[in-house]
């Protein structure tokens, strides 16, 4: 592939992750970043050699560009479009890295964009934001969605996915209608419900919040996205409203039949609903690539004595694996584990899970 002038409008975490990843893989690109205002993160980002290039101003150095990502909130991804068709050269391809992707798509096309535009969007990310929390391996054997549409050359859409796999993800192609039905369902009512959940903790909690208190656990860790960023979720919850709508009436259903089942003491159906839960959640492919942050963890059960995580630590540190974080779930009623380790990588964990079983540690399997 020849060499590549990269554009980003926009460069946080996961715009920043995708250069990391080029750059680490060597891949012949230089990297040109849009911002508003002065950075230090950037600067740093300058120092490194990750960026080539700062601008203050969206104008004729563009130009030159062979790709440019849109990496700004979903609706301010759109406002840019007019702007850059003005600037940039026949053959240059705009993508983007947002969640929803029949607006912006359908935003292209009406602003004469159509034939340069694909969507993008990396299933992966983090409760942090910013460039100073960007890695090299954030999209490490995620999925990589593209949503190309018929104007699009297929020249073009195997430029991005040579990209794409070179960052460390899984391309895969979609229309973007597909796209955005999958994802409310997956990713975007489980937001909402997450936030709606820790709403209803709080508005019920006492004075002492002994809600609060005990909320560990199983809680926390279903309500993990909530902490996600607001202004993103408002911007998502807009763009693709009809999908969302849509689920959103599917879980209302599913709710209202399961409210029936108890007030009518149907324990077969109540087993039911369950039980084929359950199943179908155990046939989900272990391996993690969604929407949600990214995490890579063990499970230890360990007594409860003076220097147990310490000797944890020293196995895994003495070979040379890094701990993310470190700490005791208090609350355990659904999940066995006491002790939660994240590693910054998948071969860390593997690796760290063989350590701690050859020093006959019980490290507990999760799905």
């Amino acid at each position: 592939m020849k060499h590549l002038e990269l554009g980003f409008i926009g460069f946080g975490l996961i715009g920043g992750s995708i250069a990391r990843a080029l750059k680490k893989q060597g891949v012949d690109v230089s990297i040109r970043v849009y911002t508003r205002r002065k950075n230090p993160d950037l600067e740093q980002g300058m120092q490194e050699g990750i960026i080539d290039e700062l601008l203050y101003e969206i104008d004729g150095q563009f130009g030159s560009c062979d790709v440019i990502f849109l990496c700004a909130p979903v609706l301010k991804n759109i406002e840019y479009l007019p702007v850059l068709k003005t600037l940039i050269k026949p053959s240059c391809i705009v993508t983007d890295v947002g969640s929803v992707k029949g607006n912006i798509c359908q935003a292209a096309s009406d602003c004469g964009l159509g034939q340069r535009f694909i969507g993008g969007h990396p299933m992966a990310g983090s409760e942090k934001t910013g460039y100073a929390n960007a890695t090299d391996i954030l999209l490490e054997n995620a999925y990589y969605l593209l949503t190309p549409t018929e104007q699009n050359r297929k020249e073009d859409i195997d430029t991005l996915e040579y990209l794409v796999k070179n960052t460390g993800a899984n391309c895969v192609i979609l229309p973007p209608q597909e796209h955005d039905s999958i994802t409310a369902a997956i990713s975007h009512v489980p937001h909402i419900i997450a936030a709606s959940l820790v709403n209803m903790v709080q508005m019920n909690d006492n004075e002492e919040e002994n809600m609060k208190a005990f909320a560990a656990g199983g809680f926390k860790d279903i309500t993990r996205i909530a902490s996600s960023s607001p202004e993103m979720w408002q911007d998502i919850c807009i763009a693709n409203k009809k999908s969302i709508g849509h689920f959103l009436s599917c879980f209302e259903q599913l709710l209202a039949q399961f409210r029936e089942q108890m007030e009518g003491d149907d324990i077969p159906a109540i087993g039911e609903t369950f039980r084929s839960a359950g199943e179908y959640r155990n046939s989900i492919p272990a391996k993690k690539s969604s929407l949600i942050a990214r995490f890579y963890e063990i499970y230890v059960n360990i007594d409860d004595r003076a220097g147990a995580i310490a000797t944890i630590a020293t196995i895994l540190s003495i070979n040379g694996i890094s701990i993310k974080n470190i700490g005791i779930i208090h609350n355990r009623e659904f999940a066995d584990g006491v002790l939660k380790i994240e590693l910054y990588s998948e071969e860390d964990a593997r690796v760290s899970r063989g350590l701690l079983e050859q020093n006959r540690y019980d490290v507990v399997e999760r799905n």
